[in-house]
């Protein structure tokens, strides 16, 4: 099978496409997935550049090490293990789990869930991690209420365009804040209010949030709790500003009430099923910006890099004659 495989650090140039063996069931619980459609996020990003320096644990120190990017995966049950009771052999289904860069994958049944009725393939694969991601801060980490004013920082990107729609659901009033030219897609997505920051600062406003998703935490933490409710919370959920601000984010929130940490979005049993009902009800739809062959994963990664995507970025890795 084909497969992408990262040789070092650094550089979107640092990705090659090889032929490997096929994986293979090991254990009673595995599922073997053809895969039609990766997606990715901004640990692929973390991945690559070797930043912070604990993501080489898992892909290799000092270089990388047989390492096969991707967290996210749609495609069809090719072979399952012995205890698999779920699914069978030409399922279609989809979930967050690694080495989903490659033409076959193997996952655990419990990552696994069948895509939802109304989506494609590849709309699955842009699900997963950020959607969870999403979920777990609105949800989980923020616990919005109906009626509640949620702020999205970086309401356009992967996990910001899930999170207005989610916070939605959960009935919300919600604010996004994107570009110029991110704003109408933000606005058709069920935002209540759009903030352009090239033409305006939230924290410079005089609104006042219950909870603020923060993806992209480019404020002080100290800023952004001025422009919350007495109750509110601030909870950045961004490795862009570095370790430093992770490392406050999370001392500060041992002893400001208003001040979250930054939160680590493990999928939990029932988190694939939620999402799944939000988007088979229409509450919720992935966005994708961009789709790529998976012979142009250094071109995805470049994009991805840059840092401005709208939604998801997707890799089609079923080539046009293995999609059937």
């Amino acid at each position: 099978m084909r497969a992408v495989f990262q040789t070092g650090y650094g550089s979107p140039d640092a990705f090659e496409i090889r032929e490997v063996e096929k994986p293979a069931i090991r254990k009673a619980d595995d599922v073997l997935v053809r895969v039609h459609a990766a997606a990715l996020h901004a640990g692929d990003v973390f991945m690559m550049r070797g930043v912070p320096y604990f993501t080489r644990m898992v892909v290799g120190f000092p270089k990388p090490r047989g390492y096969v990017p991707g967290y996210d995966a749609a495609g069809r049950v090719e072979a399952v293990g012995a205890d698999v009771t779920r699914f069978r052999p030409g399922d279609e289904v989809f979930g967050s789990f690694a080495h989903t860069c490659a033409e076959y994958a193997c996952a655990s049944e419990d990552k696994l869930e069948r895509i939802p009725s109304n989506l494609t393939l590849e709309q699955a694969a842009a699900v997963p991690t950020s959607a969870i991601a999403a979920l777990v801060g609105i949800r989980d980490a923020g616990k919005v209420q109906p009626g509640q004013k949620v702020l999205i920082n970086g309401a356009s990107g992967g996990v910001g365009t899930f999170a207005v729609q989610i916070a939605k659901a959960y009935g919300a009033e919600v604010t996004g804040v994107c570009s110029t030219k991110n704003a109408d897609l933000v606005r058709s997505i069920g935002a209540d209010h759009v903030i352009d920051y090239t033409k305006e600062d939230f924290i410079q406003g005089t609104d006042r949030y219950d909870v603020i998703l923060d993806n992209v935490a480019n404020h002080s933490l100290a800023a952004c709790r001025r422009v919350l409710t007495p109750t509110g919370k601030h909870i950045p959920n961004s490795g862009h500003s570095g370790m430093p601000y992770i490392l406050k984010a999370m001392l500060v929130s041992m002893f400001v009430r208003q001040q979250g940490s930054t939160y680590v979005a493990t999928p939990k049993p029932g988190d694939l099923i939620e999402l799944k009902d939000l988007i088979e009800t229409g509450k919720a739809t992935p966005v994708i910006d961009r789709t790529y062959a998976l012979d142009e994963f250094t071109e995805a990664m470049r994009y991805l890099n840059e840092g401005h995507a709208r939604g998801k970025v997707v890799i089609a890795v079923a080539r046009p004659t293995d999609s059937g």
